[in-house]
């Protein structure tokens, strides 16, 4: 192992019910155990493990390790793509699956920015960026990531086209909000969440 503890979600890139884990090694886990429960968790639900199980499985599936390599590979080209309309990505681009927008070069908040591309039916979260000028309920940054879009079948070219939404919005939010909706409804009906 490379580190005591890790932590993470069963809901984000797992694409699992809403939860959490800790890893650790043998030697911490009494001590992890004993402050978890009863303390902080709950009964446990039931419906909730058994998905969380089925999870797991799916992540052992070679699908799965397709999927995240389409998720690095679509953040990689929504980096580059943005930088290509003169977005700053904080760390010059990405090798994960997600990526911080510096919205300080558009006069953009990263509060402003969120509500626009809700408005337009694109979801971020404001975010601070390093040095940040604006309190953290404002912030100067968005934190964009891909495995939403990945899961709906979306490719590197589809990222091109996020991009550009995104862009769009947020230099003319006037000018653009009607036809952005449409496109982003045409993006999102050429990738459903379901297939009929």
């Amino acid at each position: 192992p490379y580190a005591d503890f890790v932590t993470t979600t069963t809901h984000k890139t797992l694409r699992g019910p809403r939860g959490g884990m800790i890893l650790c090694k043998a030697e911490h886990a009494k001590i992890i155990d004993s402050a978890v429960f009863p303390g902080i968790q709950g009964g446990p639900l039931m419906h909730i493990i058994a998905a969380k199980a089925v999870a797991f499985k799916e992540a052992l599936s070679e699908d799965f390790k397709c999927y995240q390599k389409q998720i690095v590979k679509n953040a990689s080209a929504l980096a580059s793509a943005m930088m290509d309309k003169g977005l700053q990505i904080v760390s010059g681009g990405t090798d994960n699956h997600l990526m911080l927008v510096d919205l300080t070069g558009i006069n953009v908040t990263g509060k402003e920015a969120q509500f626009l591309l809700d408005e337009v039916n694109i979801t971020v979260n404001k975010n601070g960026i390093p040095f940040d000028k604006q309190s953290p309920f404002v912030t100067s940054g968005i934190r964009i990531g891909t495995p939403a879009v990945t899961t709906r079948g979306m490719k590197e070219e589809d990222m091109v086209e996020i991009a550009e939404l995104i862009h769009m919005t947020l230099t003319d939010y006037e000018k653009n909000k009607e036809a952005v909706k449409e496109r982003v409804k045409q993006l999102t009906e050429k990738c459903p969440l379901y297939n009929k």
